[in-house]
């Protein structure tokens, strides 16, 4: 292959920005995209990048395509996974996997049978100042890590609608934190235990979710690790990193829109953080599309695997459980399996 020839499932706003990233890479050809609603691209531009049609079997039976990035709900996400697996497709596919354990490991186990590869949409990943920490940590740079903390605020809550199909707040968002966490760590977590709260809106708790939490971790080797969430930041969309370990410490701050800073006898000011994850991590879905075209086209390992999309998962159900019942809850309890 000189370029992974692709197709699309789920034309939302998630899949068209991958539909976009696909065109201007110079690693792919797009040749379709599937959706069961059409009507919102005709007369654009996707009409002409690709194919459009409402059955994703014209995907699964296509010989030309290579590759197929699922970006449809996540209810439809092992289904869709396990169709393209069994048709040799390689496979992206947003988070999380699917909602259930069972679903992602029969999911999981299918991709492995089938001898295709199998990338989960963590971008967070691919961000160039996340990357210069974790690249920090392993060099030994700050010693043995001791202390992680991720701070991951969203600038507004979501629409009511959006909630009842999310998930819940775990896992729809900070399912990224509890990747970007284990990936910075390298060690698996063994417990988890939250804190949360509803403080913003109430329709947080008429859905049975909550929109403010705070989450610590252990890891395998006793380090610990805390997440703070909120649905809510007046000041825009807050995005931190930090790891302490005992020879020092690495952090990545927030992205602004502009680097000014206006210093004065009353005071010191500087523009808020980026608004929101499409510009926050804008780079990052290109670089995570790369990476996985890389990953075909020369072999190269994955940087997020379907293991990765299950333990996330494993961690967002263990919070979910712990925030229900108010205890500790160990990892063990899922009893997961690792599926290469």
């Amino acid at each position: 292959m000189s370029k992974v020839t692709v197709g699309i499932i789920g034309a939302g706003r998630i899949g068209q920005l991958h539909a976009d990233n696909l065109v201007s890479s110079p690693y792919y050809k797009l040749k379709s995209i599937s959706d069961i609603h059409l009507s919102h691209l005709k007369g654009t531009h996707y009409e002409q990048e690709a194919l459009l049609t409402d059955n994703p079997d014209d995907l699964f039976m296509d010989p030309d395509l290579d590759a197929i990035f699922i970006c449809s709900s996540t209810d439809t996400h092992a289904d869709f996974i396990k169709r393209a697996a069994r048709a040799g497709k390689h496979v992206f596919c947003e988070k999380p996997i699917s909602f259930l354990l069972q679903e992602t490991r029969e999911a999981l186990q299918v991709v492995n049978d089938a001898g295709v590869k199998f990338q989960v949409g963590f971008n967070r990943r691919y961000d160039k100042h996340f990357r210069k920490v974790y690249e920090t940590v392993r060099a030994g740079t700050i010693g043995l890590p001791h202390v992680i903390k991720v701070t991951s605020r969203d600038p507004e809550a979501p629409p009511e609608e959006y909630i009842q199909r999310s998930g819940g707040m775990f896992m729809d968002m900070t399912i990224h934190d509890f990747d970007m966490i284990r990936y910075l760590s390298g060690k698996e977590v063994i417990d988890v235990t939250v804190k949360a709260a509803n403080l913003i809106d109430e329709k947080f708790m008429r859905h049975d979710d909550v929109d403010t939490a705070i989450i610590t971790l252990t890891f395998e080797d006793g380090s610990l690790g805390v997440i703070d969430n909120s649905r809510q930041a007046a000041y825009g969309y807050d995005q931190r990193i930090e790891v302490f370990g005992n020879k020092g410490v690495v952090s990545a701050e927030n992205e602004h829109n502009t680097t000014v800073q206006i210093c004065t006898k009353e005071a010191i000011s500087s523009a808020h953080p980026k608004h929101f994850f499409l510009d926050r991590y804008k780079d990052a879905y290109v670089e995570e599309v790369r990476d996985f075209a890389l990953s075909l086209l020369e072999n190269k390992p994955l940087t997020c695997s379907g293991y990765d999309g299950l333990q996330a998962e494993n961690l967002a159900l263990a919070a979910r459980l712990s925030w229900k019942e108010g205890r500790t809850v160990a990892i063990s309890e899922f009893c997961p399996v690792k599926i290469d």
